[in-house]
């Protein structure tokens, strides 16, 4: 369970990361690629994280085990959801949401080395709001989260069972969408992960991991998994 997930999410921050580092970084062949190039990047990055960790699911997000786990009691089949193995899971995710963002500074050394916005270079690792309002960013990510847990609660249920590929383009809606104020973390591991590497990383001219704001991507997508498993069935029978 935590080499699965570990590598799925790895895998994740790898590509989604890095498309951002393109995007920011200086004398990158992508630079300047546009928020549509981010969020179409993150979407794909999903799509690989999740048919890597296809043993457990592919869940790579704390806010979809604990969804899974109150709404149907088991995290994939065969894995009931008990303390020790959402403990495995969520542990995998974060873990690899480290190394996968300490990856995306190694293949991006040089261009970390050029002078930019210390709020940019962060910017590859975490998110951050566009208006700070902690209220208000809040209720973004709990919006966004709820999003995407109720579609990926619905969607293994529907005849058609839809795979990794309508997740990915459900985060690539959310960010286009919704993603706009907070750059849409929905994800605790994405961004908590990352934004410890960005803290321990020797970043030149790297500022601050703004802990001030870390907060907000990590109880936002839990309360948003959270709800999404309490709501979608009153509306729809799972």
């Amino acid at each position: 369970m935590f080499a699965s997930e570990f590598l799925g999410t790895l895998i994740l921050i790898v590509l989604g990361c890095g498309v951002v580092a393109g995007q920011v970084l200086p004398r990158t062949k992508n630079h300047g690629g546009g928020w549509l190039m981010v969020a179409f990047g993150w979407g794909l990055a999903v799509y690989a994280g999740v048919y890597a960790a296809y043993l457990t699911g592919g869940h790579l997000n704390p806010a979809v085990t604990i969804g899974l786990a109150l709404r149907d009691g088991q995290l994939t089949d065969g894995v009931p959801a008990t303390a020790a193995n959402m403990f495995y899971y969520i542990a995998g995710q974060m873990v690899g949401a480290i190394i996968g963002a300490i990856i995306v500074y190694l293949t991006h050394k040089k261009h970390f080395d050029e002078e930019a916005p210390a709020a940019d270079k962060l910017g590859v690792f975490s998110t951050g709001p566009e208006i700070r309002s902690y209220g208000w960013n809040l209720f973004t990510e709990i919006v966004a989260t709820f999003v995407l847990v109720a579609f990926v609660i619905v969607a293994g249920k529907t005849p058609t069972e839809v795979g990794p590929l309508a997740v990915a383009l459900v985060v690539v809606a959310i960010g286009v969408s919704l993603g706009g104020p907070t750059g849409y973390a929905i994800n605790p591991a994405r961004d908590l992960g990352p934004r410890i590497a960005h803290a321990i990383l020797p970043i030149k001219g790297k500022g601050t991991s703004d802990w001030a704001y870390s907060w907000i991507p990590v109880v936002g997508p839990i309360v948003g998994g959270v709800l999404a498993a309490l709501i979608v069935p009153l509306f729809v029978s799972l």
